[in-house]
């Protein structure tokens, strides 16, 4: 398949294979600057060889291996990494290539840009989840605590490198992540897309479908790129989903980010419908086409106080309100619907599975 090209906020967003793609032309660009590429303990495994072999101008790059995992997206990583940036005179006309799944892409961005007040960085992402999500769009960020992306800068690559291949290690698990984020899409933007891949198996989706979920994506943040209107539609999931997220993140059964935002669709749908934005049937088909292909929702009622202790820190609220995106029907959205932390209609929000199948 040739190359496929999506221009975004000052930057290209290619997908095919990388060696076909302007990856070789922009190291070029950098010929006499120094290379970092950032990787984790799964791509440093699966990855890495195959990129260096590829590129030869990445021969003597340095490569900085972090531990892999959500819980080390902190701060406490990222000041390794900026010590080990300053001891290697890493500059600003310098280049960091971020090869990984959403934490390198969110981590490594955030490492970039405010080191010596930014420098240049490109993602090449090698999860579905960084592929149509966390490498496009200009967010970049680590967590704080139990919240999710609490520091972070807006500031785009100079390049995203989107190569299917990279998916092939993956274990079906990982491809659910950015499937979620791919069904997201779907049911805030685009009912012809969800009609195309709600019902395949995440190991079925295509480059074709890949490059839609990105377009759509891209489409919204070139709209929106500081998320003060539309670019908010891409929260729906989230306020719930990262609640969900961070809390288990403490506990001994953490759960992916992906998995963490069905779930999070599932019960804002529920709310949506409780407060007659979203209409029945399709309520039913969100949560049906998620409870299909995700494990089944918990029952959160037990901790449903720390959980909204947690999405009223959320970066999204304003005035003190817990903010929603609520679709009103599969491939439109609404934002910005906020309610008081003890308001009854909250108690939608928490149900598991097994009270509506």
């Amino acid at each position: 398949m040739p190359i496929h090209t999506l221009q975004s906020d000052n930057y290209t967003i290619e997908a095919g294979n990388i060696e076909e793609s302007s990856f070789s032309q922009l190291l070029n660009r950098f010929s006499d600057s120094k290379k970092v590429i950032i990787v984790d303990e799964n791509t440093h495994e699966y990855c890495l060889e195959f990129l260096i072999t590829q590129f030869e101008e990445l021969t003597d790059a340095e490569v900085m291996l972090l531990p892999a995992g959500e819980e080390n997206k902190v701060l406490e990583v990222s000041f390794q990494v900026w010590e080990a940036l300053s001891e290697y005179r890493v500059g600003r006309s310098d280049l960091i290539i971020n090869l990984g799944g959403g934490v390198i892409t969110d981590m490594g961005g955030f490492i970039a840009s405010v080191f010596k007040r930014g420098v240049h960085f490109i993602n090449i992402p090698t999860t579905l989840l960084a592929m149509v999500d966390a490498s496009v769009g200009g967010k970049t960020g680590i967590d704080l605590g139990p919240y999710k992306n609490q520091l972070g800068v807006f500031n785009t690559p100079d390049a995203v490198y989107i190569d299917k291949r990279f998916l092939s290690s993956l274990p079906e698990s990982e491809w659910l992540n950015g499937y979620a984020e791919m069904l997201k899409h779907a049911i805030v933007f685009s009912k012809t897309h969800w009609k195309t891949i709600h019902a395949k198996t995440p190991s079925q989706i295509t480059e074709e479908d890949i490059i839609e979920s990105i377009a759509i994506k891209n489409q919204i943040v070139l709209a929106d790129p500081k998320e003060n209107g539309i670019r908010k539609l891409l929260n729906f999931g989230h306020t719930a989903g990262h609640a969900i997220e961070g809390y288990l993140l403490g506990t001994e059964s953490p759960v992916p980010h992906g998995i963490a935002v069905a779930w999070g669709m599932s019960m804002e749908a529920e709310l949506a419908f409780k407060t007659g934005v979203l209409n029945e049937v399709d309520r039913a088909w969100i949560q049906s086409v998620l409870a299909s292909h995700f494990p089944p929702l918990p029952d959160f009622t037990p901790v449903k106080q720390e959980l909204l202790s947690l999405m009223t820190n959320d970066k999204k609220n304003k005035s003190g309100k817990v903010s929603f995106v609520f679709p009103s029907e599969i491939g439109q959205a609404d934002v910005n619907y906020s309610f008081d932390v003890d308001a009854p209609v909250l108690e939608s929000l928490f149900f598991k599975s097994s009270d509506l199948y």
